[in-house]
C-alpha cells in the first residue's frame, strides 16, 4: 500500500529555502575566501557581497534587505531597503553579514563566516547600521536572570547563582575593544574568566547558547547593530536570551533610526523584537574556528564549505558538510 504525504504549500516553500539560504552563504564564503590573506578586506567583503546579491536575485521571493551593513565604515553593502529575489512567492525580511570578520579573512586568521538571515515579511527589526549595547545567554534560566542595565559584575553573580556554581565557574565573552576595559575589569572582580575575540561577534553570541561544547556562559559588550539582528535569529532557533539598545548617540543617528521606525531611542530590545514570526539563519565558515570548519579548495578542483542552517519554528539546527564539484556556480574567473 502506497503512502500519500502532504505538505502544505507555505511549509513546502519554506523547507526548500532552508536549503536555498545555505547557497547563498556558501557562494559568499567561498568568493571571499579566495582572498584570504591578502590584507584586503574590502575587496573580500566586496567579493562576498557580489555573491550574495547575485544568489538572493535567484531565489523564489519578494525580499527586502532591512539589516544591511556598510554606512559606518563605507564597506561594500546590500544596502538596506534594496529589494531582492525573483519578485514572486512570499514577502520576507533578510538581514545580511556576507563577510563577518573581514579582518580575519583579510588577515586568514580563524573564526570569519558568510552568514545572513530571513524571517516573514514584516518581522524583523529595522535597525540604522550603528553600534549596539548586547547581553546573550543560553537556555534555560528565567527569563530576566541577567538585565542589560546591571552592571557586568552583577550579571555575573546572577548567572552563577542560576547556574549552581561559584562565579569562577562563569566565562564571559567580550571583543578585545579598548572601550571594553570596564567591562572586562568588573567580569574578573568577580573571579569570573573572559576570553576576548578580536572580531565575530555573531559567532561570539552564538556560542552562549551551547556553554557545554564552547565553555561560554555570556557575551557582553558593544558590536555592530547588524550582527546584533542576525545573532537573535540564530537564538530564536537554538535558545537563549539576548538584551540590546542601539547606540543612537547623536542627533543624525536617532533621526535615522526614527526613519525606520525606532521610535524609542533608549529601548531595550529581546530577542521576540528584533526577530518575530518564522526565522532562517545560516552561517558558512570563511576561515575555520570553533562554529565552522573554513572553505578549502583541494588539489582535485572540488570546493568544500560547512555551514550550519537554522530554523525558529522547527528549532533544527543542521551541519551542511558540502562538496563541490561544479565550480561555474561559484563565478570565481
Amino acid at each position: 500500500m502506497s503512502t500519500h504525504i502532504e505538505v502544505p504549500p507555505h511549509a513546502l516553500l519554506e523547507r526548500i529555502l532552508t536549503l536555498e539560504i545555505v547557497r547563498v552563504t556558501e557562494r559568499a564564503a567561498v568568493s571571499s575566501a579566495r582572498l584570504r590573506g591578502h590584507g584586503n578586506e574590502k575587496a573580500a567583503d566586496q567579493a562576498a557581497v557580489d555573491a550574495m546579491r547575485r544568489e538572493l536575485n535567484k531565489l523564489p521571493i519578494q525580499g527586502t534587505i532591512v539589516i544591511g551593513e556598510g554606512e559606518r565604515d563605507e564597506a561594500p553593502m546590500l544596502y538596506i531597503g534594496e529589494q531582492v529575489g525573483l519578485k514572486a512567492g512570499p514577502k520576507v525580511d533578510i538581514a545580511v553579514d556576507p563577510l563577518e570578520g573581514t579582518t580575519l579573512c583579510a588577515k586568514n586568521m580563524p573564526g570569519s563566516i558568510a552568514t545572513m538571515a530571513m524571517a516573514d515579511g514584516g518581522t524583523l527589526l529595522h535597525a540604522p547600521d550603528v553600534y549596539m549595547q548586547k547581553l546573550a545567554i543560553g537556555p534555560g534560566y528565567d527569563k530576566g536572570v541577567v538585565e542589560l542595565d546591571a552592571s557586568p559584575a552583577d550579571n555575573v553573580r546572577r548567572l552563577a547563582k542560576a547556574k549552581g556554581v561559584k562565579p569562577d565557574g562563569i566565562t564571559v565573552l567580550v571583543l578585545d575593544r579598548p572601550r571594553h576595559a570596564d567591562i572586562i575589569s568588573s567580569v574578573r572582580s568577580t573571579g569570573a574568566a573572559v576570553r576576548l575575540i578580536t572580531d565575530g561577534d555573531v559567532a561570539g553570541v552564538i556560542h552562549c547558547a551551547d556553554p557545554d561544547n564552547t565553555g561560554v556562559d555570556m557575551y557582553l559588550g558593544t558590536g555592530g547593530a547588524p550582527e546584533g539582528v542576525l545573532a537573535a535569529v540564530a537564538l530564536r532557533c537554538i535558545g537563549g536570551q539576548m538584551q540590546c539598545r542601539l547606540i543612537l548617540d547623536s542627533g543624525e543617528k536617532v533621526e535615522r533610526a526614527a526613519k525606520m521606525g525606532v521610535n524609542d531611542p533608549k529601548m531595550i530590545y529581546g530577542i521576540e523584537d528584533m526577530a518575530r514570526g518564522d526565522c532562517l539563519f545560516a552561517a558558512t565558515g570563511v576561515t575555520t574556528g570553533s562554529l565552522l570548519s573554513g572553505v578549502k579548495f583541494r588539489k582535485d578542483g572540488v570546493i568544500e564549505t560547512e555551514t550550519v542552517v537554522m530554523r525558529s519554528v522547527t528549532g533544527t539546527v543542521r551541519y551542511i558538510k558540502a562538496e563541490h564539484r561544479e565550480l561555474a556556480k561559484f563565478h570565481l574567473d
